[in-house]
């Protein structure tokens, strides 16, 4: 309560936060609204006027939402469409040679929606600057239930393009402006650098890491660097730290420089594609700024929340974005951390320079590594070394890189130099990075598999250090525990609203995954679960796994020897406890097949060779395998591997759906099918002469063609 009669804008900020958040759960938003009119104690118009702010946040944020998601696109989904579209951001490299971009439909039916381009080969002579006027043919397609990040983003829906060619020109006005300004940084920043280091320079300055190999994304993954490559809170601090003292230096007074550093963040904000981080970054500068020219001290929480309430005004989904979180709780964590952390270094005489780095990576390494864990699985255990040893470089790549863009567009001799003399911290961070990612362990498996895991692991970090007494130091009594509190509930609801929610256990769910081109079906009722094919290697499988809420796997079910079915299998038995594999690939050398026989005998899971007339059961579940009969393996030896896939028939009560793999009417035509209410199209939809008949014998409501 001490600390509410302090700080009321706190309270009033931090409510209007809470109702952004929470806006897709009713009773959540009653009860913050209820608990900020407590939080008034005796001063019953603060607490009157959390309360309003906790329901204004909420409607604001249901408005906004609605407002988004508004389209005329419905009428076209599923059809062939020509279409006029800006691109919003270059194409990135995704899953099998494709390629994926955001773009604004620039006139027509949904004129101003966004659209995600999903290309093939592009072009040579075709610009694909953020911008550009395309014309597109394409199939037009509603977005899947894993596309939760194209929707946070504003995407209506996906265009599967059939063919590319430039349209009219650019967008114009201030829009059109600041793609100009991009085009001109991009064009300086590395000019008269090798590609890789030019590459990884307007990664840190402008950050695109578009064009950076995959061999050096892995790299700076693996060696907790890869927060150099986007645009952030350190972007925008060291811009300012840049400008002010050169304004000072033209003789401008304190007022014209303060002025100045903020038109400058307001414009390399958008220059630097105004994403989660950099936006809260610069909402962040912006707000201690203007309290520099106000007179008044600069708060730094206050300024956080300002930054969240801004973000989620604009963008209520951003809470989902895992940039998003992973940018707050940075700030969070050297806010609340770094000053007890670096007391504690300064203690045993460390160097201030060297306490002080090390408090503000170890501060930021804590506080993202349970969202780090939980969104991709994986930690660095080298980040914080590599860290400190990457500190002396990443201010002068950032200094130089912005003296480029600065003034290349007049100099560009300048221009040059200045990269000249970043290529030599930009090689030593590129050196760092594959060196640090070359060590042993340098990256670890380490799963979160839940929101209620994550709020957990922040409640003892918090709990960890207001137990020490290290918190007291930093806010005032009482306030850590309820920083810790606020915290747990906001990633909880942007978690909760970022990922698909868990299927009802009491209910049949059969998932078929997008991984690309291959099979990957998932059968879950009851608690039971059977997987029949995984996919290929190195696919997105164990993400749907375990979005889908997968714990254990019953049955596992590879149909036959051909990576596209089976390339997943060795990761899964590495990944979850499986009561029985069912080999479909049994007496067959291929690399992906020797590593599933391997996680198989390391796991100790029971294996059997797939049999007509076999039933397999789990809980309510029950699996038929119609096809193939078990023979010898030299009986069928240098055989398509297709023609022995796995048929068979789920049953759960009265529903019946057939999963014939990559067999087609060759096969089928000779066994006796039951009528299904569901198929699974066989060989991801290749021509098939009998498929006709098939769906006349079988009558499915329903048919899926699992392709990529």
């Amino acid at each position: 309560m001490a600390c509410v009669r302090a700080h009321p804008r706190h309270l009033l900020a931090a409510c209007l936060v809470a109702g952004l958040l929470s806006f897709a759960s009713a009773p959540v938003v009653l009860t913050a609204a209820a608990l900020a009119a407590a939080l008034g104690g005796r001063r019953t118009a603060l607490g009157a006027g959390g309360a309003a702010l906790v329901l204004s946040g909420a409607l604001l944020a249901h408005a906004r939402v609605d407002a988004l998601d508004r389209t005329a696109l419905e009428p076209l989904l599923g059809h062939e469409v020509t279409l006029s579209a800006t691109l919003l951001e270059r194409p990135r490299r995704g899953a099998f040679g494709t390629r994926f971009a955001l773009a604004a439909l620039a006139s027509g039916r949904g004129r101003g929606e966004r659209v995600v381009l999903r290309l093939g080969r592009l072009p040579r002579a075709l610009r694909v600057d953020p911008g550009r006027r395309l014309e597109i043919r394409g199939v037009l397609t509603q977005l899947g239930p894993h596309d939760g990040h194209l929707r946070r983003r504003g995407a209506h829906a996906r265009v599967v393009v059939r063919r590319l060619w430039a349209g009219g020109g650019s967008r114009g006005g201030v829009l059109g402006w600041v793609d100009e300004l991009r085009a001109r940084a991009e064009a300086s920043v590395g000019r008269g650098l090798d590609r890789r280091r030019a590459a990884l320079a307007r990664g840190m300055v402008l950050g695109q890491d578009e064009a950076l190999s995959e061999a050096d994304l892995r790299a700076f993954r693996a060696s907790g660097l890869a927060h150099l490559l986007a645009a952030s809170g350190q972007n925008v601090m060291l811009l300012s730290a840049l400008a002010v003292p050169a304004l000072a230096a033209l003789g401008l007074g304190l007022r014209a420089r303060l002025t100045g550093a903020l038109a400058l963040i307001a414009v390399y904000v958008p220059v630097a594609g105004a994403g989660p981080s950099i936006l809260r970054a610069g909402v962040m500068g912006a707000a201690a700024i203007v309290a520099g020219l106000a007179g008044r001290p600069a708060s730094r929480w206050y300024a956080l929340l300002l930054a969240a309430a801004i973000t989620l005004a604009v963008n209520p989904r951003a809470a989902g974005d895992p940039g998003w979180q992973l940018s707050f709780a940075v700030v969070v964590g050297i806010l609340g951390l770094a000053r007890p952390l670096r007391g504690a270094l300064a203690a045993r005489r460390m160097p201030p320079g060297l306490a002080e780095a090390i408090a503000v990576t170890a501060s930021a390494t804590l506080a993202t590594a349970p969202l780090l864990s939980f969104h991709f699985g994986r930690v660095s255990a080298i980040s914080l070394p590599a860290n400190l040893l990457a500190a002396c470089a990443v201010a002068p790549v950032m200094w130089l890189g912005m003296l480029a863009a600065a003034i290349g567009a007049v100099l560009p001799a300048g221009a040059a130099v200045m990269n000249w003399l970043a290529q030599f911290p930009l090689g030593y961070l590129a050196w760092l990075a594959a060196t640090a990612a070359a060590l042993p362990g340098a990256s670890v498996p380490a799963r979160l598999g839940s929101s209620a895991a994550v709020v957990a692991a922040y409640g003892l970090l918090g709990l960890a250090f207001a137990l020490r007494g290290r918190m007291a130091a930093v806010l005032p009594p009482g306030a850590a525990g309820a920083a810790v509190a606020v915290g747990a509930v906001a990633v909880a609801v942007s978690l909760a609203g970022g990922r698909p929610a868990p299927p009802d256990p009491r209910a049949l769910v059969v998932w078929f995954f997008d991984v690309g081109q291959g099979d990957a079906t998932l059968i879950q009722h009851g608690g039971a679960s059977m997987l029949v094919d995984t996919g290929p290697p190195g696919g997105p499988l164990l993400g749907r796994l375990r979005a889908a809420g997968v714990r254990r796997i019953d049955v596992l079910v590879v149909t036959h020897a051909q990576s596209d079915h089976e390339g997943g299998a060795a990761a899964v038995l590495d990944r979850y406890p499986v009561g029985l594999l069912v080999d479909g690939g049994e007496g067959t050398a291929t690399r992906e097949h020797q590593a599933i026989l391997a996680a198989a005998r390391r796991r100790q899971v029971p294996r059997t060779a797939p049999d007509a007339g076999q039933e397999l059961r789990a809980g309510p579940l029950r699996l038929e395998v119609l096809w193939p009969r078990r023979e010898p393996a030299e009986r069928h030896a240098g055989e398509d591997p297709n023609l022995r896939a796995v048929v068979a028939v789920l049953h759960d009560g009265d529903f019946d759906l057939l999963l014939p793999a990559d067999a087609e009417s060759d096969v089928t035509a000779t066994l006796d099918l039951p009528p299904v209410d569901a198929l699974k199209v066989a060989h991801h939809g290749s021509r098939d002469p009998g498929l006709p008949d098939l769906l006349a014998r079988l009558h499915p409501r329903l048919a899926v063609i699992e392709v990529g």
